[in-house]
């Protein structure tokens, strides 16, 4: 598959699959998406807290980065895990230069110690946040107990792996967040929403980023008389 870089609409760079017609981000724009999806409507409802996160697509790395250099400002310690089969090569991350998007002396070193982690094995990045990459598949991912406070759904869409957006898969991440929990992802598709809602959601429609009307934030149930 023909895989090259290109350019957003807001400068930022994204890696685009040209047999799908299919990008890691939004061409109206790479980094204004990540902040509007991952950070305003997740990273954003919480704060004062130690969080637990989980990532569907590590990809360009992106949604980690902005992840960390946010954290600090919500005062989180954060334990990020991302799942991801096909790990992006060198040879294309280094192209993305998220460093000099973002307005952070150390967003270029941070970056490129995201990418450098070893995978499968938690690391410490900076202080309060941790780094576990995944090299696996989440259509085989399960965990006994509730783990994670919040999901990034960050999946190629639903039109070129429509098989990422099922019940199936929704009912794994609702098992996966702990009650009071959400899930936040750049899809809007009715499928996708009535798919989260029959796993047991309370499904949420928001203005979506850039270049899209809507989006889905989706929550678990807080336990009766347990604060979120």
């Amino acid at each position: 598959m023909e895989r090259r870089i290109v350019r957003t609409s807001d400068g930022s760079k994204t890696i685009q699959l040209t047999d799908w017609n299919e990008q890691y981000h939004s061409m109206h724009g790479a980094v204004q998406e990540a902040y509007h999806v991952f950070i305003q409507a997740g990273l954003g409802q919480f704060s004062d807290r130690e969080l637990e996160i989980l990532e569907i697509g590590f990809g360009t790395g992106l949604n980690a980065l902005i992840t960390l250099l946010e954290a600090p400002s919500h005062n989180l310690s954060i334990a990020y895990t991302s799942l991801e089969m096909y790990p992006v090569p060198q040879s294309e991350w280094s192209q993305l230069d998220y460093g000099s998007d973002l307005d952070y002396p150390s967003a270029a070193q941070l970056f490129k110690q995201l990418h450098l982690s070893p995978w499968n094995e938690p690391v410490t990045i900076g202080p309060g946040f941790s780094l576990c990459k995944r090299k696996s598949d989440v259509r085989e991912f399960a965990t006994e107990h509730p783990s994670f406070d919040l999901i990034y759904f960050d999946a190629f869409g639903a039109r070129v792996q429509p098989d990422l957006w099922t019940l199936d898969i929704f009912e794994r991440m609702y098992k996966a967040l702990r009650p009071g929990g959400i899930l936040v992802t750049y899809a809007a598709k009715g499928s996708v929403r009535r798919a989260m809602q029959t796993a047991g959601f309370v499904t949420e429609r928001l203005p979506g980023p850039p270049g899209k009307r809507e989006m889905l934030r989706a929550s678990k149930p807080a336990l009766s008389g347990i604060p979120a």
